[in-house]
């Protein structure tokens, strides 16, 4: 939940709770459909522990624009903190038995940032695990309706792709229809 104070740019989604488990899904199906763009996908142990199918699904894809960051605190944290699988099945040697190129556990913020840098200059599909302390602020609910996050995302690409994703006309690059 801690997603929800950051600053938000039209590229940020943030699904919390209602999308608990898809975020990797939603970000393969980005970094399939816009291959020039880099596509990084912050997801939670818990989160990833409810579609483990989506490791193979993005390995299969092997989606080169894709870095998946793995932040790992042990529990459903979204949903009231109970304990997550994540304190027994190492997700990070999930990643690398589905066939990740680049799957590894880090330890700072900095290694992270790196190692994201690297994968994504490298074009090979990552995961990059670690482990943090639980959450504990008291997040406040975020202000942008999750509706309004996804159109406000849509319209984005729309315009800096100048092509059409939901609309029935084509769009200039103010935004606007044609």
């Amino acid at each position: 939940r801690d997603w929800m104070t950051l600053t938000q740019s039209p590229l940020d989604l943030v699904f919390v709770p209602s999308a608990m488990g898809h975020a990797t899904a939603i970000g393969l199906g980005l970094a399939l459909a816009q291959p020039d763009r880099r596509v990084i996908v912050c997801n939670g142990d818990g989160s990833m522990l409810m579609n483990l199918g989506s490791l193979v699904s993005i390995a299969g894809a092997n989606a080169s624009n894709l870095v998946v960051a793995l932040f790992d605190n042990g529990v459903y944290e979204a949903s009231g903190g109970q304990e997550s699988a994540s304190v027994v099945a190492d997700i990070v040697q999930l990643a690398k038995a589905a066939g990740y190129p680049r799957a590894k556990w880090v330890a700072t913020p900095d290694e992270l940032a790196r190692e994201a840098v690297a994968g994504l200059a490298a074009k090979e599909l990552t995961l990059l695990g670690v482990k943090i302390d639980l959450g504990g602020a008291d997040v406040p609910e975020f202000q942008i309706p999750e509706v309004e996050m996804k159109f406000r995302f849509i319209r984005h690409i729309e315009r800096t792709e100048m092509t059409s994703i939901l609309s029935l006309w084509s769009v200039g690059p103010d935004g606007r229809p044609k």
